[in-house]
């Protein structure tokens, strides 16, 4: 968490310069939504698999151990997108459950997720991050919405940005480790 509120405004700066279309969709008083998308090389069957592997694309500067190695995502209904918090300095390990998952098609390769992301856990809103990888070419195009509603204290517009910003960060993460041999 440290390290995902330090890295708000460079995540702002990352959206301008990564290949992922990004935007903030809808914003208004008790919601916004996030649209990012990219086109990547990748089968859809090898990009779907990847999805789950947060471990290995996820930034670890939006972390609250400080490393992705500690991410997963269970994907099955119920599962976890959880990351462990090694114990360190005699302190005892934690954990952290970012979002829940709610619906899983493999045929439609259509992955959602429910609950709050980073600072967001911290007030009284939740999200539905629907993640969906289709043909596209001879690659695959990955799509992510993010629909985040409920009450903040602070105005959802001043959020929405620096929330976008930072998917679109992972988004762009997700194609890098995709594009990896």
């Amino acid at each position: 968490m440290r390290h995902f509120l330090t890295s708000l405004t460079a995540g702002l700066a990352a959206v301008a310069a990564c290949p992922a279309a990004a935007e903030v969709a809808a914003s208004g008083d008790t919601g916004f939504v996030s649209h990012n998308a990219v086109e990547v090389s990748a089968s859809p069957a090898v990009a779907w698999a990847m999805l789950a592997r947060p471990s290995e694309w996820w930034s670890s500067e939006h972390s609250y151990s400080g490393s992705s190695a500690n991410m997963t995502i269970e994907a099955v209904a119920g599962g976890c997108f959880c990351e462990d918090i090694p114990a360190a300095n005699g302190v005892a390990a934690g954990q952290v459950e970012h979002m829940r998952v709610v619906y899983v098609d493999p045929r439609l390769r259509r992955l959602r997720l429910v609950g709050a992301l980073g600072p967001l856990q911290a007030e009284a809103v939740t999200g539905a991050l629907t993640m969906t990888v289709e043909p596209s070419g001879a690659g695959s195009k990955i799509t992510w919405d993010y629909v985040v509603g409920g009450y903040m204290r602070m105005p959802m517009g001043q959020m929405a940005p620096a929330v976008d910003a930072v998917l679109g960060e992972q988004l762009t993460h997700l194609a890098a480790a995709l594009a990896r041999p």
